[in-house]
């Protein structure tokens, strides 16, 4: 089944500057990467408008809430992360680098420490079952 293209207005956060209206046939989540015009941003909050016809609520429209994608983006387990995904303050985040150094860039930083093989809840992050 093919699913219907829905109108998509894309808006820049914090400047609200409306960046264009699509047809995306995809429901982007918060988090994930768009490319609008060949730029990289990142969605941080979806909104639905529905319409009232043939006796029901249908989608109607959509706006997404975006950010520019961070530079410093990497693929880190399957997630896209800010930051070096090896150091154990790296937040695993789209939207957060780390608590140490959340603006600054990873590279030379005075407070990188290796991740050790655990989650912080001191689960292992390779369980073997």
């Amino acid at each position: 089944m093919l699913s219907e293209s829905i109108p998509t207005q894309i808006v820049l956060n914090p400047s609200a500057q409306m960046l264009g209206e699509f047809l995306l046939t995809d429901r982007p989540q918060p988090g994930s990467p768009v490319e609008v015009n060949g730029q990289l941003y990142t969605v941080l909050e979806r909104r639905h408008c529905y319409q009232y016809r043939g006796g029901r609520y249908q989608l109607h429209k959509m706006a997404l809430l975006v950010q520019t994608a961070h530079p410093d983006r990497n693929r880190w387990q399957g997630h896209w992360i800010i930051g070096n995904g090896q150091c154990k303050y790296n937040a695993q985040s789209e939207l957060v680098r780390c608590a140490v150094n959340p603006l600054g860039s990873c590279q030379n930083c005075p407070s990188f420490e290796p991740a050790s093989g655990t989650i912080r809840d001191g689960v292992s992050a390779n369980p073997s079952c």
